[in-house]
């Protein structure tokens, strides 16, 4: 089962990296101890059709749209070595394609407002929304946009995508679990839980303030809890 540019598949190393016989060839001179006509015929059709059924199969991958009241994304950096200061973004969403039949995953994207940190101190809060930290008045929403995915395990991989915070873009990669999938406990929704963790470097960003007194650490370890729902089909 092969993986693309942009997709994730969960599917076990022993089965993704099988690779079926090379067929018959479809055209070509016809001898008398190959079979019958009729047989080449056959498997020249399964060959051809071979794509069409793939390209079926992609159709199958169905939008799951992130749920804004179990979007969490929290984070911290080290205080003078005393300990981590945690904080969290109270605001974010986005939306991925997702084909469970062959767990892959596409097309992802996240939105975080900027504006909506928290970390439970008001005076605090007000100087990573200005231009030391995040500066959310001119750039108001962080964005990452999936690019490459690989898979460890049935349930757990990688993601790389770009993200783009206060104007500049840099690749960051994400280890991913996959939580659960299935019908929600109440109502028609069906769901998919997941978790993301990364750590990222914030003066790659711009965001140097202290971190060469030490004050305030340059590395980030973040983690992501969602849950999307599947959007549902109109037929």
């Amino acid at each position: 089962m092969r993986k693309d540019e942009t997709g994730i598949n969960f599917l076990p190393p022993s089965v993704a990296m099988w690779t079926p016989p090379a067929p018959a060839p479809c055209f070509g001179k016809q001898h008398s101890m190959g079979g019958p006509m009729t047989a080449m015929k056959t498997v020249c059709a399964a060959v051809i059709a071979a794509p069409l059924l793939a390209s079926a199969a992609a159709a199958d991958a169905q939008r799951y749209t992130i749920d804004p009241s179990h979007f969490s994304m929290v984070f911290n950096a080290d205080h003078i070595g005393y300990g981590p200061t945690w904080g969290m973004f109270l605001r974010g969403g986005g939306s991925f394609m997702f084909d469970e039949a062959t767990n892959t995953l596409s097309d992802l994207t996240v939105d975080i407002e900027t504006a909506s940190v928290f970390s439970n101190d008001e005076r605090r809060d007000g100087h990573l929304r200005a231009e030391d930290f995040l500066h959310s008045e001119a750039f108001p929403v962080a964005k990452f946009v999936m690019t490459e995915a690989k898979a460890l395990t049935d349930t757990t991989g990688t993601i790389t995508g770009d993200l783009t915070l206060r104007g500049e873009t840099h690749p960051v990669t994400l280890d991913v679990t996959l939580n659960k999938i299935g019908p929600y406990p109440w109502g028609d929704n069906y769901v998919v839980g997941v978790t993301a963790t990364t750590t990222i470097t914030r003066s790659r960003w711009g965001m140097t303030y202290a971190v060469e007194n030490g004050l305030v650490g340059d590395d980030v370890p973040m983690t992501f809890v969602v849950e999307a729902i599947r959007e549902q089909s109109d037929s």
